[in-house]
C-alpha cells in the first residue's frame, strides 16, 4: 500500500466518531437505503396528526425525529447511549420536546401515554411498547436485519463470522407482536445494496458500525483493505447487502 493511501485511511480511521447517527461524514462517498420499497418517513406521516402524542426509542441524536415537524409539545423521544442522551439534553429539551434517557426493555414513560410509537434501527420491547400504547395506538418500526452487510464482513472477516443479531428478522419480530396481541398493518422485508465508492468511507465505516465489524482497526486489516480498494479500482465500487424489515402494528 502506498504512503498516501495508508494516511488516508489512518485519518479516516481516526476521525471516525458520530454524534447522534450522522453520517454526512461519508455523504457522497457511499450509498445506501435508495432501492427500499417503503419509506419509513411516509409511512408515519400518512399515520400523524398534529394532535398525536408520539414517542421517538432509540432516538439517536433526534435527527429524524426533527424531520418529522411534530408540535414539540405532543412529541417525546428517548435514548440509551450516553453520548447521544447527553447530546438530546442539549438540543430536544430545549424546544420543549420531552426527553428522558432510558432504554427500550423499561421505557420512562406512564401506561398509555402515546398515539404513536415509532423506532428507527433501534431496540424494541413488544410488551413495554403495548404498556405506553393508547388503545388504538400504532407502532412503527424499520429495523436492520440479522443479514445486513454480510458481503463486506465476510470481506474483513471471512464467510465464518457470526452474525451479531441472529433473531433479527420480520418472521420473528412480527411472531412476538402477534403473540403480544397487536394486529399487523403491514409488515415487509427487502435485500438492497450499500455501495462505497471511495475506500476511506469503508474504513471510516467499519469503525462506526463496530457490532458489524468488531475489533476493526486499519492496521489489523490493511490486507483486506488492499482487497477492497482493488474491487473499488477495477468496478468502481465495492458493494454489499443490505437488510431491512417494517414493522406497522395495532394495539388492540
Amino acid at each position: 500500500m502506498n504512503t498516501d493511501l495508508y494516511q488516508h485511511i489512518k485519518q479516516e480511521e481516526a476521525c471516525a466518531q458520530i454524534h447522534g447517527w450522522d453520517f454526512s461524514h461519508i455523504q457522497g462517498r457511499y450509498e445506501e437505503e435508495n432501492d427500499l420499497p417503503w419509506d419509513y418517513k411516509s409511512e408515519i406521516l400518512k399515520r400523524l396528526s398534529p394532535d398525536m402524542k408520539i414517542l421517538d426509542i432509540d432516538t439517536g441524536g433526534g435527527e429524524f425525529l426533527l424531520s418529522l415537524n411534530h408540535p414539540h409539545k405532543n412529541t417525546s423521544a428517548m435514548e440509551g447511549n450516553p453520548p447521544n442522551a447527553a447530546l438530546c439534553e442539549k438540543t430536544l429539551s430545549p424546544l420543549g420536546i420531552h426527553f428522558k434517557a432510558g432504554n427500550a426493555d423499561k421505557i420512562p414513560f406512564d401506561d398509555e401515554s402515546f398515539d404513536m410509537v415509532i423506532n428507527r434501527h433501534g431496540d424494541f420491547d413488544e410488551g413495554e411498547i403495548k404498556r405506553v400504547l393508547k388503545k388504538g395506538g400504532v407502532f412503527i418500526t424499520q429495523q436492520v436485519g440479522a443479514y445486513n452487510d454480510r458481503e463486506l464482513v465476510n470481506l474483513f472477516y471471512g464467510e465464518s463470522a457470526p452474525l451479531p443479531f441472529p433473531d433479527q428478522t420480520l418472521e420473528k419480530a412480527r411472531a412476538k407482536f402477534e403473540k403480544a396481541g397487536f394486529v399487523i398493518e403491514n409488515a415487509m422485508e427487502h435485500f438492497g445494496t450499500i455501495r462505497f465508492f471511495e475506500i476511506g468511507a469503508l474504513v471510516w465505516f467499519a469503525r462506526i458500525i463496530e457490532w458489524e465489524f468488531p475489533s476493526f482497526s486499519a492496521d489489523a486489516y490493511l490486507p483486506q483493505i488492499e482487497s477492497a480498494q482493488s474491487i473499488i479500482s477495477r468496478d468502481g465500487s465495492v458493494f454489499g447487502r443490505t437488510h431491512r424489515f417494517l414493522l406497522i402494528c395495532k394495539k388492540l
